[in-house]
C-alpha cells in the first residue's frame, strides 16, 4: 500500500498531502510540491493542513536544508510546544488573524533530586505531560535566568519524565522543586537568517506557569544571527515577551509587546547591532526594556514604552554605544529610564538620548524622568522633553545618584517637576 502510494504521488506530482494534528509526516511521503521553497500551513486550501506546532513544524523542516517560506494562513494555531526555526527561513501569518496560542500549563513536583547531567526527573503526577513537550526546572535556589534547565521531552514510563538535555544544575526536592512545560512560543536557537511576520504570539497567560526569561519567551532567539521580528504581537505571556540572548544583528520592528508577565523585550548576555525601531511596549509587569547585560552598537528609535510595572528603558552592565532616539517614555510605573548600578568599569557608557519624550512616569510610587545609578562616561541628553502633568509622579526630570557622573545635557526641555529638574543625592 505504501508503495502504491508513492508511485502515485510520483507519477501525478499534484496531489497535496494533508498532515492531521498529532501525526507525523514521513519524509518519504512528502509530494513533490513541497519540495519547493514555499510551504503553505493551516486551512483546507494549504499545503499542509493543521492548526498545531507540529504541522507548522513539519513545513520549516521541510524547508529547512534549502532555505525558504513557511506561509500560515488565518486561524487560531494550538502551541503544546515551541515552533524551532532553522537558518534560511522565514515564517509569515496572515495578520493578526494568524494567531499561535500556547495550550495550557501542567506542572509538578519531582520527588527524587534532580542532578546535574541526569536525562530523566522522577515526579508525583505525570498526567498532562507528553513526549515533545519541551520542559523546565526549578527549585527554589535555581529558578531563575540561566540556573533553570530546560530540554524536551522524550519519552513517559509510569511516573518518570526522560528529556533530551542535560540538567544544567543539583536541583532538590525538598526545596520547591518543580517542573513544568512553560516554554516559548517561537524559538530560533542556533540559526541564522530568520524573519518572523505578521502573525500574534499568544501566550494564553492565565493557563500556563511562569516561564523563565533567559530559557523562554514569547519569541526566543539565543545563539543566533541576522533574525527580524516584523509586525508581531507578542501578547500575554507568562515571562518575557521578547528574550534574545548571545546575539548579533537582531531586528525587533513594527511590533507590539503587551501582557506579558515579566519584561516586554530583553536583549542581552552580548547582543551586539541590535536595533528595535517602531515597537509598542507597553502594560507588561515589569519593564518594558530590559537592556541587560553587553548589549552594544546597537539603536533604539521611535518606539513607545508605556503603562509597564517597573522602568520604561532599564539598562546597565557593559551596555555601551545605544544610540536611543525619538522614543516616548510615559507613565510606567518607576523611573522612565534607569541606569542600573554598576562599577565603574561596567556602567554603560558612551550612551546618547536624542528626541525622547518622557513624562508622567513613577505611576506606581513615584518615579524619576531619567535615573542614573552608576558611573556612566560620556552619556549625552540631547533635545529630549521631560514632562510631569497631572499627578506629578514623575518627582524630576533627571536624578543623579552619588555614584552616578552628570551628564552631557544640550537644549532639553524640562517642566513641571516638583522636586526640580535636576537633582542629585547627597
Amino acid at each position: 500500500m505504501k508503495n502504491l502510494i508513492l508511485l502515485i504521488l510520483f507519477i501525478t506530482g499534484s496531489h497535496l498531502l494533508r498532515a492531521q494534528p498529532n501525526t507525523e509526516l514521513p519524509l518519504a511521503l512528502v509530494s513533490p510540491r513541497l519540495t519547493e521553497k514555499e510551504i503553505t500551513v493551516g486551512g483546507d486550501n494549504a499545503d499542509i493542513h493543521g492548526f498545531t506546532n507540529e504541522s507548522i513544524q513539519y513545513a520549516i523542516d521541510a524547508v529547512a536544508k534549502t532555505g525558504g517560506t513557511v506561509r500560515l494562513t488565518t486561524g487560531i494555531f494550538k502551541i503544546a510546544a515551541p515552533i524551532q526555526l532553522k537558518s534560511n527561513v522565514k515564517i509569515i501569518g496572515a495578520g493578526k488573524e494568524t494567531v499561535l496560542k500556547r495550550g495550557k500549563g501542567v506542572q509538578t513536583k519531582y520527588i527524587v533530586d534532580a542532578d546535574y547531567g541526569e536525562l530523566k526527573l522522577t515526579v508525583e503526577n505525570t498526567n498532562g505531560f507528553e513526549p515533545g513537550m519541551k520542559i523546565q526546572v526549578t527549585d527554589r535556589d535555581n529558578s531563575s535566568c540561566w540556573n533553570v534547565s530546560t530540554a524536551y521531552i522524550t519519552d513517559i514510563l509510569d511516573n518518570t519524565i526522560y528529556i533530551d538535555d542535560y540538567l544544567i544544575r543539583d536541583y532538590r526536592s525538598d526545596r520547591e522543586g518543580m517542573v513544568s512545560n512553560a516554554s516559548s512560543v517561537i524559538e530560533v536557537i542556533n540559526a541564522e537568517n530568520v524573519w518572523i511576520t505578521n502573525l500574534t504570539a499568544d501566550g494564553n497567560r492565565s493557563e500556563n506557569y511562569f516561564a523563565d526569561g533567559c530559557n523562554s519567551a514569547g519569541i526566543l532567539i539565543i545563539k543566533s544571527k541576522k533574525v527580524t521580528v516584523d509586525h508581531v504581537h507578542v501578547k500575554d505571556f507568562n515571562g518575557e515577551g521578547i528574550s534574545w540572548q548571545i546575539t548579533e544583528n537582531v531586528t525587533i520592528k513594527n511590533s507590539e509587546i503587551s501582557g506579558c508577565g515579566n519584561t516586554g523585550m530583553h536583549p542581552g548576555s552580548g547582543s551586539p547591532f541590535t536595533v528595535i525601531e517602531h515597537n509598542d511596549v507597553h502594560h507588561n509587569d515589569f519593564d518594558g526594556l530590559f537592556i541587560c547585560w553587553r548589549v552594544s552598537k546597537s539603536e533604539v528609535r521611535n518606539n513607545k514604552f508605556h503603562h509597564n510595572g517597573r522602568f520604561g528603558i532599564c539598562t546597565g552592565h557593559k551596555d555601551t554605544d545605544v544610540i536611543f532616539t525619538e522614543n516616548h517614555i510615559y507613565n510606567n510605573g518607576g523611573d522612565g529610564v534607569h541606569l542600573r548600578i554598576e562599577r565603574e568599569s561596567n556602567a554603560p557608557h558612551r550612551n546618547t538620548f536624542v528626541k525622547n519624550i518622557i513624562e508622567n512616569n513613577g505611576t506606581k510610587n513615584g518615579g524619576y524622568g531619567f535615573s542614573i545609578n552608576s558611573p556612566a562616561q560620556d552619556l549625552v541628553l540631547k533635545e529630549n522633553i521631560f514632562k510631569s502633568t497631572g499627578k506629578k509622579t514623575q518627582k524630576a526630570a533627571i536624578y543623579i545618584q552619588s555614584a552616578g557622573i552628570e551628564p552631557t545635557l544640550i537644549q532639553n526641555l524640562m517642566d513641571g517637576h516638583p522636586e526640580g529638574e535636576l537633582i542629585r543625592e547627597k
